[in-house]
């Protein structure tokens, strides 16, 4: 361990973002070397006459612009000499629910190919095509659905620009105004969204750790009448549970007896390799099924895949997404088929599920054990906050170091939040810089909010 003291006087910044300054500075004039181990935090804050929050910030800070690694009950280390290293971003988001992005060269090679092969026939992909998909694209939602176990009728399956595309035309069929639509006491943001446009009442229900409460589900039929149920049945977004069999068959059978219609949002239904049978198995004719491609291959490959629960239902659903959106892109629609049929949205896939297991397993290293929900795939944390941390606090506390997490305010249905935060692992971040993130969070758990408080 080098003896190591920054001088913070000479910088008129916040402390924190002093120290991490002044290790940029000393690798670069020398007094930093690869592979020497800085002060541990408490003894360097002891030093300086400052919080332990304060040099923890400050060593996050450093590890996140590619300065230093931490490892677990052995310290803090310089990696490199900064002219050596890209600086990376100071902020990192974790408040995005996204798939990890493919870094492969091979993987990512092969995904080029296959844009170029539909950039052969790209003069017609400029054209108007029919709403609803090109017939070889429907065939290629055939296939893909059938990874799930759903083989629809052509005449009940759609091609549409992303999942939000699509429920909106759903809500817009279903419901009307002033109408209620049940969902999970906590939720998809989008829906909510979606609803409050369309003056639709949403209605949360509550949930144990298998889903929705049944009886809580008939209770809600019976008083509330309502139009629709609206549920995430796999990797829940945010709590990452699963609907189990049992309890999906369960759901139906209620939903049958008071005819209210089923919309799945089957967004992660593809992430694991083995999950339930969705509920447009179990109950066709009740269920409006919708798979995104967007968290099981990409964000930005706005495409999903609707099943309607009979022909006659998809007549007044193109007609409203029609008015909306006029059509999927073609030129999208054709990369995700070529992808689906030369085999690279299952690489793509087999990547995600590698790494979100591998950022899910650094999580459990960091973070204490039964302190957060999750499951082995999914590409967040539900972390319930201990007492008297509060969502705003902490998520306020997480924001003022760079960190963005999701509050519980935006999945709660219909008011009453917990105390809880998403904490995303995916998207563009490196796993040091989650990992970093995480172990400030870490932390920061251990702490009372007025030990740990930004105000410097």
């Amino acid at each position: 361990m080098v003896d190591w003291t920054p001088d913070l006087t000479r910088s008129d910044k916040p402390r924190y973002l002093a120290i991490a300054e002044a290790i940029a500075e000393d690798i670069a004039n020398g007094r930093l070397s690869a592979g020497d181990r800085l002060p541990p935090q408490r003894q360097l804050a002891n030093r300086l006459a400052v919080d332990f929050t304060t040099v923890a910030r400050g060593y996050v800070e450093a590890q996140r612009r590619g300065l230093v690694a931490s490892r677990v009950g052995q310290g803090t280390f310089v990696k490199a000499p900064v002219r050596q290293r890209a600086i990376a971003p100071e902020q990192i988001d974790l408040s995005m629910n996204l798939p990890p992005e493919p870094d492969d060269p091979a993987l990512i090679a092969r995904m080029r190919d296959g844009i170029a092969e539909v950039g052969a026939d790209l003069v017609s992909l400029l054209r108007y095509q029919g709403f609803g998909g090109a017939r070889s694209d429907k065939e290629a939602a055939a296939i893909w659905l059938g990874r799930r176990g759903l083989s629809p009728a052509v005449e009940r399956l759609f091609v549409v620009p992303g999942a939000h595309s699509a429920l909106l035309g759903m809500l817009n069929v279903l419901a009307r105004p002033g109408d209620v639509v049940l969902t999970e006491a906590l939720t998809y943001p989008g829906i909510r969204s979606i609803a409050a446009q369309l003056g639709i009442r949403l209605v949360g229900i509550a949930m144990d750790r298998d889903g929705i409460l049944p009886a809580a589900f008939a209770e809600a039929c019976e008083k509330a009448k309502p139009k629709a149920l609206y549920l995430n049945p796999v990797l829940h977004n945010p709590t990452t549970l699963t609907v189990p069999e049992a309890r999906r068959i369960e759901l139906a059978t209620i939903a049958r007896r008071h005819r209210v219609a089923i919309i799945e949002d089957d967004a992660y239904g593809f992430v694991p390799a083995a999950s339930p049978s969705p509920f447009a198995a179990i109950a066709p004719d009740l269920t409006w099924h919708v798979a995104g491609l967007s968290k099981c291959i990409g964000a930005g490959l706005r495409i999903a895949y609707v099943v309607t629960p009979d022909a006659r239902s998809g007549w007044p659903f193109a007609a409203a997404l029609r008015a909306a959106s006029v059509m999927a892109s073609p030129l999208t629609a054709a990369i995700a088929t070529r992808w689906i049929e030369d085999g690279t949205a299952d690489a793509i896939l087999r990547f995600v599920r590698a790494e979100a297991g591998a950022r899910q397993r650094l999580a459990a290293e960091v973070l204490a054990p039964r302190s957060y929900r999750a499951d082995p795939l999914s590409f967040n944390l539900w972390l319930e906050l201990p007492a008297p941390w509060t969502r705003s606090a902490f998520a306020g506390h997480m924001q003022a170091t760079g960190i963005g997490v999701a509050a519980s305010d935006v999945f709660a249905a219909d008011g009453n939040p917990p105390e809880a935060v998403r904490v995303c692992l995916g998207g563009p971040q490196s796993r040091d810089a989650v990992r970093g993130a995480l172990e400030f969070m870490a932390h920061a758990l251990g702490h009372p909010p007025e030990i740990s408080s930004t105000v410097l």
